[in-house]
């Protein structure tokens, strides 16, 4: 079965992360995916905070940059979530967003070669290894964890272009695919990914249709007409199972940044729109 979730966009304000989070746990939804983008919400801090006011909701983060960590923290960081909130726990890992990377001095030549050393260190160091490297990014000197996870953990890699796809397919446990990505490309993709994870764009209510043209407008994708799910239940439902037929593990919801009822569309998700799903 299709795993089923939404997003809770950092354009919100931190503090309306419990509510939405309460009420995904309590309708049932399976996942609830965080965003680290610059210069909004911290990933980690709002994942342990969601994680600790729900009691079964997998949560998460999707993505964090890793020119803005040092690896052996991020283990640090990754593995006490793991221990504190075991198989809730889903980290995704990026390049960043190359002109906010410049801003803030972490900018890097190759922003591939970081992401592979970056994922390689982290699994083996939660993997409970001890690890020693000296890569062109990543350096690390006879680093092993005290507390690793106790249990498997998946690290997956976000990715847009060719390239990145190529590389996050091949070091990663799964990718993530960021809404705009019709089913055909998730298709393509399929022969090559351990697993993948697409967001969706997702609007329902009376005024559905215009706020997605608005947030269409605003990612420059009014000229797609196959990457929306629109309308009610069974309308929204139908575009889940087109990517799930396309290769999908997990279908994220991407409400529209001025979805005005975050807890409505969430439990929407949960109850409606999973009930029409095989």
């Amino acid at each position: 079965m299709t795993t089923l979730g939404v997003v809770f966009r950092p354009q919100n304000r931190p503090e309306r992360l419990r509510s939405v989070a309460r009420a995904a746990d309590e309708a049932g939804l399976e996942q609830l995916w965080l965003w680290e983008d610059c210069f909004l919400e911290s990933g980690i801090a709002t994942a342990a905070a969601a994680l600790a006011w729900t009691d079964r909701l997998a949560v998460g983060i999707g993505l964090l940059p890793v020119p803005l960590r040092n690896v052996a923290v991020l283990g640090m960081e990754a593995a006490t979530l793991h221990r504190l909130f075991p198989n809730r726990v889903l980290l995704t890992l990026g390049h960043g967003v190359q002109d906010w990377m410049g801003q803030v001095g972490a900018r890097v030549g190759s922003p591939l070669t970081l992401l592979r050393e970056h994922v390689e260190a982290l699994k083996a160091l939660l993997a409970g290894e001890t690890v020693t490297t000296s890569g062109r990014y990543v350096r690390l000197d006879k680093v092993k964890l005290d507390y690793p996870p106790a249990g498997t953990t998946r690290i997956y890699a976000g990715a847009t272009g060719p390239k990145t796809r190529a590389l996050a397919c091949e070091v990663a446990d799964g990718i993530l695919l960021t809404a705009g990505t019709p089913p055909e490309e998730v298709a393509a993709v399929r022969a090559m990914a351990k697993a993948i994870t697409v967001y969706v764009h997702a609007a329902t209510g009376p005024d559905a249709e215009a706020r997605m043209a608005r947030e269409l407008e605003f990612w420059g994708e009014s000229d797609k007409s196959n990457i929306t799910a629109l309308g009610g239940a069974a309308d929204i439902a139908a575009v889940v199972n087109r990517y799930k037929d396309a290769g999908a593990d997990a279908v994220i919801l991407q409400p529209t940044a001025d979805e005005p009822d975050l807890e409505g569309f969430t439990r929407f998700t949960a109850q409606e729109v999973r009930a029409l799903m095989p």
